[in-house]
């Protein structure tokens, strides 16, 4: 029995199963084996320096895979933007036919893709902001609750609220993201009215994922309660996960008038990126969700794939079917 959506009909995959876009881990390691299993991953574009490196990251990924993979295109607010034309370019180019996007107002990227027959996926984590997408013409909406990693907006709305007020309204496929990582989720996002679960944390801790194994075991050891929120006094609040550099921003902040410069040696980049290849969890910032409570241990991405629909459907059939008799 496999568990056919709207989602799997209209990306052409098996596996009502996405994995998003993440920065320093959408590589080409990550998101092949995804699409192997069948399900659909998504290259981060901005993870590659330049263009160019994306263009030969494409082309490794299609080394590795004949199914169907994406790549994710994420919108910042910087004062200097990156070159997104030319990002958009190499995925054009590379013969890429699914985008994840994220971020605001991405109508101009959402028109050119379009042109080229190339399907949007856009991530939001407010249903007005579904409904903008959609009236832009996308093809499909990840709609992301505030238990998600990384950014869950402003609003503090919860996946068991927000999923269902979404479905609600939105007329495109949908999937539901934040707090997955297993078959009762898949089974839940799909009674409360999405067509698929997107997953980041619960595939960083997969045997394929390109993260240090001191990452992926502090993450099993983690419940959860193991995230923090930070830059929510600068109203662009982050979830990520509760370590020494973390909890050391939200005391900056919670002093009252922090402004980013205060932090912004806690937060670099840089710095949790160098954290992640000397394998110290501890020594910068690093995205995680409320998740990690749910994530017990390292499978390959085919093991966990096969068992969250395994479960799905066992759920359904062995456990909602008969409540109906």
């Amino acid at each position: 029995m496999a568990l056919k959506t709207r989602f799997t009909e209209t990306f052409g995959i098996e596996h009502p199963i996405v994995q998003g876009g993440m920065q320093w881990v959408g590589y080409a390691e990550m998101v092949a084996p995804v699409a192997n299993a069948g399900g659909l991953g998504f290259l981060t574009a901005l993870t590659q320096p330049t263009p160019e490196d994306l263009a030969k990251e494409i082309a490794r990924t299609k080394e590795m895979t004949d199914k169907p993979f994406g790549v994710n295109l994420t919108l910042l607010p910087a004062i200097t933007p990156p070159p997104y034309a030319e990002y958009r370019q190499a995925i054009i180019e590379g013969g890429i036919k699914i985008v994840e996007t994220a971020g605001y107002k991405p109508q101009e990227h959402v028109d050119h893709f379009k042109q080229h027959d190339i399907k949007v996926i856009h991530k939001c984590t407010a249903v007005r902001h579904a409904l903008s997408a959609e009236r832009m013409g996308v093809d499909a909406i990840s709609i992301d609750g505030f238990e998600c990693a990384g950014h869950p907006g402003e609003d503090d709305i919860p996946g068991l609220i927000l999923i269902p007020a979404a479905a609600d309204k939105v007329k495109v496929p949908m999937l539901a993201s934040g707090g997955f990582a297993d078959g009762r989720g898949l089974a839940a996002a799909l009674a409360l009215g999405a067509d698929g679960i997107n997953m980041g944390t619960r595939f960083c801790v997969t045997k394929e994922a390109p993260i240090h194994e001191a990452f992926k075991q502090r993450m099993v050891e983690n419940d959860e309660r193991q995230t923090k929120l930070i830059f929510r006094t600068l109203h662009n609040t982050a979830r990520v996960m509760k370590n020494a550099v973390s909890d050391e921003v939200v005391d900056i902040e919670r002093q009252g008038g922090a402004k980013f410069e205060d932090i912004q040696h806690l937060v670099a980049g840089v710095r949790g990126r160098k954290a992640m290849q000397d394998g110290d969890p501890d020594g910068g910032i690093w995205s995680a969700g409320m998740v990690q409570g749910l994530i017990h241990d390292i499978p390959t991405v085919k093991e966990l794939i096969d068992r969250i629909v395994a479960d799905a459907e066992a759920i359904i059939k062995q456990r909602l079917d008969p409540l109906l008799s």
